[in-house]
């Protein structure tokens, strides 16, 4: 059973999306879902994603925290920039050196950078550890070294090493 299905709740839920996204269940839809459910299975199988290990609750309710309290934060500020069309707003890019190397806490670390509007992760140098990060409202280089590195790649440390 494990070679036919080897993400059982992975193939469950693309199965159930596509009948969502098809509004049917009728054989010929429910058929080509159960195809494409089996071979995303089996894509994800050969990734071979690593077992994480997640630990400390309190650094992730921490860090969820954090990033509840910053999207909102940037959300009000992205919406200051475009209806007020402040003039002193300047955009740029920070170089932010990381000591974080874990895959798992870096892809976090990415979407949590990506999904808080007016940043953008752009890239990671790996054999150094820079990142290199476009802010829209970029007002002190140092103030985004030191969130990134202190609200989120510390309990992202403390959670995946």
């Amino acid at each position: 059973m494990k070679a036919l299905l080897p993400h059982p709740l992975l193939s469950a839920g693309l199965l159930i999306m596509w009948l969502l996204m098809q509004q049917t269940v009728k054989p010929g839809p429910a058929l080509v879902g159960a195809v494409v459910a089996v071979l995303g299975g089996w894509a994800f199988a050969l990734l071979r994603p690593d077992t994480v290990r997640v630990r400390r609750l309190g650094a992730i309710l921490r860090l969820a925290r954090h990033v509840a309290v910053d999207v909102i934060r940037s959300n009000l500020g992205v919406a200051q920039v475009i209806l007020f069309r402040r003039k002193d707003r300047r955009s740029g890019f920070v170089r932010i050196q990381l000591a974080l190397r874990d895959p798992q806490a870096l892809a976090v670390l990415a979407v949590i950078l990506t999904a808080t509007p007016g940043t953008a992760w752009l890239e990671f140098d790996s054999e150094e550890g820079w990142l290199l990060l476009h802010v829209l409202d970029l007002i002190d280089e140092a103030s985004w070294a030191r969130i990134v590195q202190e609200r989120y790649e510390e309990p992202l440390m403390e959670i995946f090493q």
